[in-house]
């Protein structure tokens, strides 16, 4: 496992911010940047030119979900288009594309067997009611609670049943009802094959793996051409000039098209077709806007200044949406990743080119019909077989297997196949709680002695279900001995709290001494508050990553510093309940490296001693106590080369009263290590920043006055009234201290370029710089995205975490 690395693109990187929202801040709406944006015109040329990448994505893509579903095939293309018209215009995700959805495919074709084509569509607008309530009520984040392991094994589910009915088609045949039906006559199937409906159904699978790997210098042209466009258009082509004979796509006269009719049945079953409808569009589109952030926030180039996605305003488009589709004799609508993906990475930068792509669909449901009706059916089976098989995501089986939610995952699977998806849905639910609560509950604890010294290990959550067994065994520490109680979980809720105190005093009481230690470092009771100001230990989630190099990444597992409890303890190799004086504060922090860290990294700093420091970047930050470089960049031993000073300053080359210790350190990184970037990192709240704010040098009499003289350029940058100066995406600055500190990580990376081996390697390409901001009270990272020295200062940008979309489909 490699270690997490600062990010290595250089200018232009766009990455928006993705933190945790706090309450009653409106997390939901879109963060609006501070700089209002440029008037542009309605319709940008990005936004044109993914229109029509998605367009072409979503022609055959649509026509043969429709095929899947036992629908109408214009049913599709009525999806298509409202997707992209009041899906686009209304919802809250502006670059997620709607339309029929593969994942709605089962459930579609589920409702037309049992109910028939204009009540499924009536079904449909029902839904879409169902969403807009939900919308109102403003419920959207709740289906972020569902468990990954749910979400992906029902789209598993449906990716198997969509492959096992339309193999039927692609053999020449029709399929079943059921999964198993389809199974069951396999074998027959096979043995009556189709031979122009398998060549075709062989060719469009040829071309749509095959297309985006065209090797040479013409394949570059032809790889711009969407796969399934090529696929399709390839066979249907092959099978018009070969005069083959086979069925092929019937699109009937608009006239005769059938809009939506009441359902009619029975009414717990109505309501659990609406239900199971809402249900699977909803999530699908809510995760779909979610991983569209993230795309949007990690690809470079033109960015959109749209801000995050309203997944409330998004659920009451869906809902808009699944009312004017299913009133039109359309099918389901729902958040789309394939054309999702693809209009965000074809460069678009509004809403425009989801709205531009409805309009596409539109005049090619109208102009194109003799085009439309040469496709053969048995290419729009294979190409939604191959969207099927794809469902069926060998990451996410790898996600969840690492996260041991296998049992959630298959079973969600099995249900989705064998029963359908919305009883799929509740058994994989029901078996995630299960499993949650056995985790919960799963708390082992032992007692041994060692050297005199009784050793109690409690491994799992340590809730109020295993406060029995706690106390039983905490009972068998002998009077007036050393105890140590070792935490090897992540939480303690109040009454194993209570239960620890109460053995701790009435240990003590009777002459004895007790120690609380533990592999992870911040495990917090209910006592305790959640932010670093109730402990001295880094919290849950701050660790080394010692295996970098070697393969063997430790993750947040091994704790950096003191220990997990107020009450109990403030560090490990502290008593419980006896202060001590600050004097012993480093000793006891080296002792429970020691004996907790030491074991575990020992092995990789053992080849980095024999091997060599090798790190790739340097990374140059201020000497604050509250920047820790190995946490906010997940790096560990070997990975990063840190100078720290004062205000993170760079100064020039050869100034009077320099400092050639911050150049050394650069010579040495640059000529000797070959680091391959140099960040520059600042912070919030610097008192190297306010210094230079409150008396220019901060006192030039004193060391720290004529070593903020480096400084002063930065305050020059400031106060420069032609510039806009740099800024934090989305927000205002905070203060004049905030802006200061920002311009200064711009200041400082001019000063690097100055010097001579950063000058070299710039020019020779072997080195990038970056421009780095922590926030400490907001634990956000931000990067600077524009150029280093352009007019407006630079804009640093929050970098999210990585989120993939839901399913190819």
């Amino acid at each position: 496992m490699s270690s997490a690395r600062v990010p290595t693109h250089s200018e232009g990187l766009g990455l928006a911010r993705a933190t945790t929202p706090k309450s009653g801040t409106g997390a939901d709406r879109p963060q609006h940047p501070a700089v209002p944006p440029r008037r542009r015109s309605p319709v940008t040329g990005a936004d044109l030119s993914a229109s029509v990448a998605v367009f072409l994505i979503a022609l055959p893509l649509s026509l043969g979900i429709a095929l899947a579903t036992g629908a109408p095939l214009q049913a599709g293309l009525v999806a298509a288009a409202v997707g992209g018209l009041v899906a686009g215009r209304l919802g809250g995700c502006p670059l997620q594309v709607s339309g029929p959805a593969a994942g709605l495919t089962v459930v579609t074709a589920d409702l037309i067997h049992r109910y028939g084509w204009r009540a499924t569509c009536g079904i449909t607008v029902l839904a879409g009611l169902a969403q807009l309530g939900l919308g109102c009520l403003r419920v959207a984040r709740t289906a972020l609670a569902v468990s990954p392991a749910v979400v992906h094994g029902m789209l598993a589910g449906i990716g198997v049943t969509i492959a096992v009915a339309q193999l039927h088609i692609v053999l020449g045949g029709t399929p079943q009802s059921s999964v198993l039906a389809n199974v069951k006559a396999l074998p027959a199937q096979l043995a009556n094959l189709h031979p122009a409906a398998v060549a075709m159904s062989a060719l469009t699978l040829a071309l749509l793996f095959g297309w985006p790997r065209v090797p040479g210098r013409a394949g570059r042209p032809l790889r711009t051409v969407p796969a399934a466009l090529a696929a399709v258009a390839g066979a249907t082509a092959t099978a018009s000039l070969t005069g083959l004979t086979l069925p092929r796509v019937d699109l009937p006269s608009w006239s005769s098209h059938a809009l939506a009719g009441l359902p009619d049945g029975p009414v717990l079953g109505l309501v659990a077709a609406v239900l199971t409808t809402t249900l699977v569009c909803s999530v699908q589109s809510l995760l779909g806007a979610v991983a569209v952030d993230k795309l949007v926030a990690g690809r470079t180039g033109p960015q959109s200044r749209l801000g995050r996605s309203d997944l409330d305003r998004e659920l009451l488009g869906q809902g808009a949406a699944n009312i004017v589709s299913g009133a039109l004799g359309g099918l389901p609508v729902a958040g789309v990743a394939v054309r999702s993906s693809a209009n965000v990475r074809s460069g678009a930068v509004s809403r425009n080119s989801t709205m531009l792509h409805g309009v596409f669909v539109v005049v090619a449901a109208l102009l194109m019909v003799p085009v439309l009706d040469l496709i053969p059916l048995a290419s729009l089976a294979a190409l939604v077989m191959a969207v099927g098989i794809q469902m069926v995501s060998l990451h996410h089986i790898r996600t969840v297997t690492r996260h041991r939610e296998v049992p959630v995952y298959a079973v969600t699977t099995l249900g989705v196949v064998l029963l359908g998806v919305l009883e799929g849905v509740l058994l994989g639910v029901a078996v995630a709680v299960a499993v949650a609560l056995h985790r919960l509950a799963r708390t082992r604890i032992t007692h041994e002695e060692k050297e005199g010294v009784h050793h109690v290990h409690v491994r799992g959550q340590l809730t109020f279900l295993a406060v029995p067994r706690l106390s039983r065994v905490l009972h068998l520490v002998p009077r007036g001995v050393h105890a140590v109680v070792q935490l090897h979980g992540s939480f303690m809720d109040h009454a194993a709290y209570e239960s620890l105190r109460d053995w701790r005093s009435a240990h003590t009481a009777q002459g004895g001494s007790a120690e609380l230690t533990g592999c992870r470092a911040g495990v917090r009771s209910p006592e305790q508050g959640h932010g670093p100001e109730h402990g001295h230990g880094p919290g849950p989630h701050m660790g080394h990553r010692p295996g970098a190099h070697a393969g063997q990444g430790l993750g947040p597992h091994v704790a950096h510093g003191p220990g997990p409890h107020e009450g109990l303890g403030h560090g490990p190799g502290r008593r419980l309940g006896r202060s001590a004086g600050a004097g012993h504060e480093l000793a006891r922090g080296i002792s429970a490296f020691q004996r907790d860290t030491a074991p575990l990294v020992r092995e990789e700093l053992a080849r980095l001693a024999r091997e060599g420091q090798r790190p790739s970047q340097l990374f140059l930050t201020c000497a604050d106590s509250r920047l820790v470089p190995s946490m906010i960049t997940s790096s560990g031993p070997g990975d990063l080369f840190v100078v720290r000073n004062v205000g993170n300053l760079v100064p020039l080359p050869g100034e009077e009263n320099g400092d050639d210790s911050v150049a050394a350190a650069i010579e040495y990184a640059v000529d000797m290590l070959r680091v391959r970037s140099i960040t520059v990192c600042g912070h919030s709240g610097c008192g190297a920043m306010q210094a230079l704010l409150g008396s220019g040098t901060g006192g030039a009499a004193t060391p720290l006055g004529r070593w903020l003289r480096h400084g002063l350029p930065s305050l020059a940058l400031l106060a420069d009234e032609g510039r806009t100066g740099a800024r934090l995406a989305g927000q205002p600055p905070a203060d004049t201290v905030e802006r200061l500190c920002l311009t200064n990580v711009v200041q400082q990376l001019e000063h690097l370029r100055a010097h001579d081996p950063v000058a070299r390697a710039l020019a020779a390409g072997e080195l990038e710089l970056h421009g780095m901001y922590f926030h400490v009270g907001e634990a956000q990272a931000y990067l600077l995205s524009r150029g280093i020295a352009d007019t407006e200062g630079g804009v640093f940008q929050g970098v999210p975490g990585t989120e993939e979309l839901p399913s190819p489909v």
